[in-house]
Order: structure tokens, then C-alpha cells, then sequence
């Protein structure tokens, strides 16, 4: 009989996370069981196969070469039976965007797609960051050309991102912003998740030269805008979060806005690129961002 045939899914599934995740304790996370399982598990496979799949390491774990070659294999094979699974049960669509997109842009336009396709049920996941489509459970993403794009992804470039200084009609009467030298006694803000926006936007306007001192930063984007809200000083943001504030003149934009370094990108996990919920939101969302950063 094949040695494969007597081979555990359980062992072979248990050794792919390790290997992915380079880490036991992560691998037993993912798959809901104890490190020892896993570790059991893995020793099994080694036996049964008669080679060493992992080296142990203080860190966590490192395949070997012939580890190597068998988890980018399972790691294939997985993700087909999954497709597999969810053709036949699709179930809700993950969407995953930062906290700000969802805040100041998603929601206020959700209700729209909702309207148009209740039929789709949707999830959301919060991040901004790169994404494993399997691992993290997302079907489609909202992301900047900055982030590197997985390997896998269906990647639609959208649309140029817009920047440029934001702040309360107030703050703008009491400071008296009307040029670029005006600058020098604003108070100007950032969010940590963008440290240099002001640079880039000074880059991006064709004043590269220009010296520009940052007051404070904000964790998010979210209390950044809140921030310019309540007068704190001027904000440097992607207009696509502050369109609904500007429209309601709660915040303005003395300076405008300039083409950004980056570019909105949608991408989408490649088992469900087809299918027709995903193929419904994938093309609400170009509308829609291309319809706000045109």
C-alpha cells in the first residue's frame, strides 16, 4: 500500500500551519487544538515519512528543505479544497478595509449596495495591513499600492489617492491659512499610521523644499479628523475620508488637494474572483471609489 494513503490529514493540516506560521503555539491557535496536538501530530508525520520536516528552534519553527517542498504543496491543496467547499456553500463575504475607510467612507455608503444586492451578506474585517486571504478569512480588500499585494490576489488598480491639509472653519478664520508660507504658525497633525504625510504631500505639490514641523500625531486617522473637527489644528488626510465633512462644511480645505503617492487598489482572493456576490461588490466598490477620487 502507498505510504501517503496512511498519512493523517490531521498531521499533514497540523504541518502545513507550522510551516506557514513558523511557530507551534500559532499553528494550535489557528486550528482550535493544543501545542502537544500539534507537536504529536508533526512527530507522527516525520516518522511515518522518515525524514526531519522541521527544525525546533528557540523562535518557534523553520521547515526544512524537504518540509519546504511539502508544505507549499499541502498549502496548494488546501486551498483548492477550500475553493472547492466554498463553491458549493458560499456563505457571507469578508471585506476588509482600515478603521477610517469603514468609518468615514464604507458606511455612509453602504446602505446603497445594500439596497442593490440584499442578498449579499457581508463581513467586515478591520485592517490595513497585508493579508493572507485564507488564513485571515477575506474575500475581497480595500488597499494602498503601498502595501505589497499577495502573490495570489486579483489585483484591480482603482484609482490615485488625493491628499492635502484639512481644518475647522474656525481654525481657519483664527489662523488666517490662505498659502503655503501660512503654514508656519499652524499647528500641523498626523496620524501614526502615515508619519510622513506631510512630506509626502509637500512631495507630491511640487515642494519638496519645504520645511514643515508636525505638533502632534494621532493613533488613527479617525481621531485625527476629529482632531481638525474640534479646532485642534490642520490635518493632512486622503480627501476620500473627510468628502462627507467638506460637503457639510464642518471641515474645509484651504490649500485643496494634490494627487497622492498612492493608488486605491481592490484585491480579491482568487478562489472566489468568479463568484457572483464578489463579482457585485468587487464592482460596487470601482464605482464607488472612482466616483470619490476621480
Amino acid at each position: 500500500m502507498n505510504t501517503s494513503l496512511r498519512l493523517s490529514l490531521n498531521a499533514l493540516r497540523a504541518f502545513e500551519a507550522t510551516a506557514r506560521l513558523r511557530s507551534f503555539s500559532a499553528a494550535a491557535d489557528e486550528l482550535s487544538v493544543t501545542h502537544g496536538a500539534v507537536s504529536r501530530h508533526i512527530r507522527m508525520l516525520e516518522e511515518a515519512l522518515g525524514l526531519p520536516l522541521l527544525q525546533r528552534t528557540a523562535q518557534g519553527a523553520v521547515p526544512t528543505a524537504d518540509g519546504d517542498r511539502l508544505a507549499d504543496g499541502l498549502s496548494t491543496a488546501f486551498a483548492l479544497i477550500q475553493s472547492s467547499v466554498d463553491q458549493l456553500k458560499p456563505g457571507p463575504l469578508t471585506l476588509a478595509c482600515s478603521q477610517s475607510i469603514m468609518m468615514y467612507w464604507l458606511i455612509p455608503r453602504l446602505n446603497r449596495f445594500k439596497q442593490a444586492n440584499p442578498e449579499v451578506e457581508l463581513r467586515f474585517n478591520m485592517s490595513h495591513g497585508p493579508i493572507d486571504f485564507a488564513r485571515d478569512s477575506v474575500s475581497v480588500a480595500i488597499r494602498l499600492s503601498s502595501i505589497e499585494v499577495p502573490k495570489d490576489a486579483v489585483c484591480m488598480d482603482v484609482a490615485n489617492e488625493w491628499v492635502g491639509p484639512v481644518c475647522s472653519p474656525e481654525y481657519l478664520r483664527n489662523v488666517r491659512i490662505e498659502t503655503v508660507d501660512d503654514l508656519a504658525r499652524a499647528r500641523l497633525m498626523v496620524s501614526r499610521t502615515r508619519p510622513t504625510a506631510w512630506a509626502d504631500w509637500a512631495r507630491c505639490a511640487g515642494l519638496a523644499g519645504l520645511s514643515l514641523r508636525v505638533d502632534e500625531s494621532f493613533e488613527h486617522f479617525y481621531l485625527l479628523i476629529q482632531g481638525a473637527r474640534c479646532g485642534l489644528g490642520l490635518a493632512n488626510v486622503p480627501r476620500m475620508l473627510v468628502r462627507d465633512d467638506l460637503t457639510s462644511g464642518t471641515l474645509v480645505a484651504p490649500l485643496g488637494f494634490v494627487r497622492g503617492p498612492n493608488r486605491l487598489a481592490i484585491w480579491t482572493a482568487p478562489r472566489l474572483s468568479r463568484r457572483p456576490d464578489v463579482v457585485k461588490l468587487v464592482d460596487w466598490l470601482q464605482d464607488e471609489l472612482r466616483g470619490t477620487e476621480p
